[in-house]
């Protein structure tokens, strides 16, 4: 039996509840407020197997009170979160190290993966009280941190989950399992994030979370694939509805009436003001003009009416251009025309995207959400896109059997540093930069593209192999596993930021 006497402040009632059993040692911190003259706060070591708790036993409120003492009542108090720790009754407690203690519902916190391109789902939130003699300290919520960019594929004998005849939102040079393609096993495969699992899209809740909500895809063909792509995976749903205001195909409007959500396509294949200089040029696939300081109005006039723009970019650079800053030549990539400098093409990647970033945050009445969905690698081996390259394999490398290097990489790397600088402005703004990082991911899939298998074999068409866009089904449909995680992960966000105002807002107390 054990008793206490100390003077005591509390204004809430605390019901006290027995232990679990017999056998058990409680260990509790007490705190108490500064508001009370006689407050302390000590650790207590309480053998309780003697002791008999009663449920009904209640701690007076109000104002301080003086307890006194009791062989049958144990107080315990706990501002926050209570610990129990089980040991057996002939574990000496009243040795056990106190900084072994002082962090221990950190270690108790959830260990079990979740996926999430930030974080997992957070653990509850919960005031972690110390040793030393401040009345209350709060520490932020242990959260498991998971990229799901970062993996490998997985074989997944349930996919896909649409086909060429369940879905005719597929582009004819996309439509690998229509025009032939012998080897289907392409499409059985999953990505695996390390450490968490990323879910298999569920169509109903990416409608739901899309509610009352505008989307745009900004950028090439491949942009037009990843969309193609989602409303493939939607169709196990609903349909939409052409609501397209011009006829132009490079800009189209669809709309899911049910949820009153929109999603558009913008074919800017630079993102920024083009010109087409000649239809041939150096390589037969033209030569543009590239105002590197303007914008493309045909889409920047219209993003404020987008909750969501997905902006992306690539091969299409490497066409020849020419550069234009402040409406004068400041050199060209590949343009072979005499007193021109021949600059690299990062030099026009790295310009056209901060151009784009800054109209975005520049743009008062743009309130959404900017994507940048990352540079998607093309896999044309044994010679290039227009000297025989094709991609015939059937399989995923697995992260160890490639890397990306060279161009690649070098595009890739462009774009990351220019979304981290007008990440950084965005924030001051109040404006979300979130990051589609699907490189790593289709480096590895050199298997999904059409190759030959985007028309008939006996076609008099003059196109080349396609190692550039994603067969549909493909490995492109885990762009919108990626898309619908990050998604749901904005509740996380909010979450996260609401309770470290809170506890920005208690430590300043």
């Amino acid at each position: 039996m054990i008793s206490l006497h100390w003077h005591l402040c509390s204004t809430n009632p605390y019901k006290i509840s027995p232990p679990p059993s017999p056998s058990t040692y409680v260990l509790s911190y007490l705190s108490f407020p500064t508001s009370c003259p006689n407050y302390f706060s000590t650790f207590l070591f309480l053998s309780i197997s003697p002791m008999k708790l009663q449920g009904s036993d209640i701690l007076p409120y109000g104002k301080c009170h003086t307890l006194q003492k009791t062989p049958k009542v144990v107080l315990l108090v706990t501002l926050a979160l209570v610990l129990l720790t089980i040991i057996p009754l002939y574990y000496p407690l009243l040795g056990y190290p106190l900084f072994l203690l002082k962090n221990i519902s950190s270690s108790s916190s959830s260990s079990s993966p979740s996926s999430s391109s930030f974080s997992s789902q957070p653990s509850s939130s919960h005031v972690n009280t110390p040793l030393e003699d401040d009345p209350i300290r709060v520490e932020e919520p242990t959260v498991k941190k998971c990229d799901i960019f970062s993996g490998e594929w997985i074989r997944n004998p349930k996919a896909p989950y649409y086909t060429n005849t369940t879905c005719w939102a597929i582009h004819e040079h996309q439509n690998c399992m229509k025009y032939g393609r012998p080897d289907l096993d392409f499409m059985k495969w999953r990505w695996k994030p390390d450490g968490c699992e990323l879910p298999i899209f569920n169509p109903a809740q990416f409608l739901e979370l899309m509610r009352d909500k505008t989307l745009a895809f900004v950028g090439d063909s491949v942009a037009r694939n990843h969309m193609q792509s989602l409303m493939c995976l939607l169709s196990r749903v609903v349909y939409p509805i052409d609501v397209s205001y011009t006829t132009d195909e490079n800009f189209k409007r669809w709309r899911y009436t049910d949820y009153n959500f929109t999603m558009a396509s913008f074919w800017t294949p630079f993102l920024i003001k083009t010109k087409l200089a000649d239809p041939g040029g150096p390589t037969q696939t033209g030569l543009f003009n590239l105002y590197l300081d303007e914008l493309d109005e045909a889409w920047t006039n219209q993003m404020e009416e987008f909750d969501y723009l997905i902006i992306s970019a690539g091969q299409w650079f490497y066409r020849p251009t020419m550069f234009y800053e402040n409406r004068r030549v400041s050199g060209c990539y590949y343009c072979l025309q005499e007193n021109v400098t021949d600059l690299t093409v990062y030099y026009g990647y790295r310009k056209a995207f901060r151009t784009v970033f800054k109209a975005i945050n520049s743009n008062k009445n743009f309130k959404g959400m900017t994507i940048l969905r990352t540079f998607s690698p093309a896999h044309f081996e044994n010679g290039l896109w227009n000297k025989g390259g094709n991609c015939v394999r059937t399989r995923p490398f697995m992260s160890n059997e490639s890397t990306m290097e060279g161009p690649n990489l070098e595009l890739y790397m462009t774009q990351i540093e220019e979304y981290r600088a007008a990440e950084r402005v965005a924030l001051k703004r109040g404006l979300k930069f979130r990051l589609l990082d699907t490189t790593q991911a289709m480096w590895l899939r050199p298997d999904g593209h059409p190759s030959r298998y985007g028309h008939w074999p006996n076609a008099n068409v003059t196109l080349y192999n396609d190692c550039v866009h994603w067969c549909l089904p493909g490995p492109i449909d885990t762009w919108s596993d990626f898309l619908l995680e990050m998604l749901k992960m904005e509740g996380t966000r909010k979450y996260e930021e609401k309770l470290h105002s809170k506890v920005k807002r208690m430590r300043a107390q």
